[in-house]
């Protein structure tokens, strides 16, 4: 897993959009409110793992995991932490800043994390755990995209970054046209579109986050079971005294 795109909007706005992709029979429990180190947070869990690949928290951040770093990896028979489980420690974190510089990243597999942070003015991050290092960087406020190292070859991920290059200049980006694009884009090739299936491995849901002032609301729509739910988020707001 995954695909992600994240699309900056006005006045620190923004809509993520993830396609979880993943075994069809790890099951997915549909987005619920639950509280992680005294801090209320909002997320699709993971049944296996208790953890997730997305979430929204009061501390006014989402968090979305996609598996590998850079490269593919030769995944370990076991490892210390689930990724889902650390991106819950990430919801739940005072700073995202303060926590990566000192966070012990040894023994977790490979993964990319997505972030965005409104504590002050709107922020994206991408951090990348390689198994060796981390790389840590605050993005620019526009449009990417990312597809997981572990599922497309470098080849496969060019092909889908220039469906979302052209995908850009075809149409205005909301969160309707940008769930299109991870509904419909490489329609057919079931191998690397943006909603794939390879059998052992198929795209199982669609969640998308959308910050509109002090709301966000996560739209999740299930594959498997064929269910959609959207939820609201009321974020603490900023009080200048």
């Amino acid at each position: 897993m995954c695909t992600v795109t994240i699309i900056p909007k006005s006045d620190n706005d923004f809509i993520l959009t993830s396609n979880r992709d993943e075994s069809p029979n790890r099951v997915s429990l549909a987005p619920e409110f639950y509280s992680v180190d005294d801090t209320e947070v909002l997320f699709p869990k993971d049944e296996l793992s208790g953890g997730t690949w997305i979430g929204v928290s009061e501390k006014k951040r989402v968090i979305c995991v996609l598996n590998g770093g850079f490269a593919i990896h030769e995944s370990k028979t076991a490892y210390r932490l689930s990724r889902g489980v650390l991106a819950k420690q990430f919801m739940a974190a005072d700073s995202i800043e303060e926590l990566v510089d000192v966070y012990n990243f040894d023994g977790i597999e490979p993964f990319t994390i997505v972030i965005a942070d409104w504590n002050t003015t709107l922020k994206f991050y991408e951090l990348v755990w390689d198994g060796v290092k981390k790389y840590f960087e605050e993005l620019p406020l526009e449009p990417k995209m990312w597809s997981s190292s572990t599922l497309y070859d470098e080849g496969m991920r060019a092909e889908r970054q220039q469906w979302f290059v052209d995908y850009k200049l075809e149409h205005i980006l909301n969160s309707d046209t940008i769930l299109e694009f991870h509904k419909t884009a490489g329609a057919g090739n079931e191998d690397y579109g943006v909603v794939m299936d390879r059998g052992f491995v198929k795209t199982t849901s669609i969640t998308q986050i959308e910050k509109n002032a002090g709301s966000v609301t996560m739209h999740y729509e299930n594959f498997i079971n064929n269910k959609k739910t959207s939820t609201t988020f009321n974020t603490p707001q900023t009080v200048n005294g």
